[in-house]
């Protein structure tokens, strides 16, 4: 088991020097993931953003069939709207 280490508080001014200056950056280096590269960083945006435009696309697709439903039921209520002045006109 790993020991366990405990921090104190320390003003940064007293951080900068002495025997236990920068102490958490020990474990920092010694941690088990590796950095992430620039390549790895840019396959990752790039990801991100094709899946943000396949998103967006299936959005307005979603929206246009939306608004095309609207307007159709706009049509047919003002179809029978003036069928009902009609009837009673």
């Amino acid at each position: 088991m790993p020991e366990s280490r405990v921090f104190l508080a320390i003003p940064v001014e007293r951080n900068q020097s002495g025997r236990n200056a920068l102490v958490c950056m020990e474990e920092f280096e010694h941690r088990a993931k590796p950095p992430v590269t620039r390549e790895e960083r840019l396959a990752k945006l790039e990801k991100r953003r094709v899946e943000g435009e396949q998103n967006m696309a299936a959005i307005r697709k979603e929206d246009a069939a939306f608004m095309s439903n609207f307007e159709r039921l706009k049509a047919e209520r003002k179809a029978r709207e003036q069928l009902a002045g009609q009837k009673a006109g």
